[in-house]
């Protein structure tokens, strides 16, 4: 029924997708007599349900609706709903220069490799596209909400994105004159909960990994010039 539904609509075709890859692994994995494939092809069964029927039994018991709040990113990330990432990195480049390029968002794609593109809409507002599972995209708009120049830049998605989010980056001169502390802080709504984080992680795409990686290669491209690719090879000067 339309009341038992509580679950987002997106976040409900994340749990289908998921589930069922999950479910398939956890058959493979007891075709091999694994014993974690029955809690593996439980989950994603489970996530299959979730997002075929709407409803998810964790959501009603603690009294949460996405489906009615979802939109909204205050409500999406309070209490335990959302999930927290930080990450940092050290760069031996000045702070404003590092600013400078992270605040040319264009840019975010050359060392972001899950980003297809990110486009300006005004001085506040930018539109972003990222892969998703199975070969397609997931986009969104989001909004700088904090911003002293050369220091951090705060952001959050807007009302009706396929994204709940928000995060900062700051830029900290780091001690003895080594360069820069760059920390980045996240904090998101995953589809399918934090069950749907937790199987993301399993399958690498969880996104404290990827912001440490792509970390790392913001650090290789603003010391060397270089971007490093997948098979390790420099990709371009800038």
């Amino acid at each position: 029924m339309t009341s038992d539904i509580n679950v987002a609509g997106v976040e409900r075709w994340a749990s289908a997708l998921g589930g069922a890859a999950l479910a398939a692994y956890g058959i493979r994995q007891l075709k091999d007599r694994s014993p974690s494939g029955a809690a593996l092809t439980a989950a994603g069964t489970a996530l299959i349900y979730r997002g075929a029927t709407g409803h998810c039994p964790m959501y009603s018991a603690a009294g949460i609706n996405t489906a009615d709040s979802r939109d909204d990113t205050r409500t999406a990330l309070s209490g335990a709903r959302g999930v927290n990432v930080q990450e940092t990195v050290t760069i031996s480049r000045p702070a404003d220069e590092l600013y400078r390029f992270w605040r040319s968002f264009e840019l975010l794609p050359s060392f972001m490799h899950h980003l297809v593109s990110v486009e300006q809409l005004d001085q506040c507002r930018s539109h972003w596209v990222a892969k998703a599972p199975a070969g397609r995209t997931i986009e969104w708009n989001a909004e700088i909400i904090n911003e002293i120049p050369g220091e951090l830049i705060g952001w959050r998605t807007l009302d009706g994105s396929e994204v709940v989010s928000a995060g900062s980056v700051r830029f900290k001169p780091a001690p003895g004159g080594r360069g820069t502390e760059v920390r980045v802080r996240l904090q998101y709504d995953p589809p399918g909960g934090k069950l749907g984080s937790t199987i993301a992680w399993m399958f690498g795409e969880e996104p404290s990994q990827t912001i440490r990686e792509d970390l790392r290669r913001f650090k290789r491209l603003m010391e060397t010039g270089e971007i490093p690719t997948t098979d390790g090879q420099p990709r371009g000067n800038r």
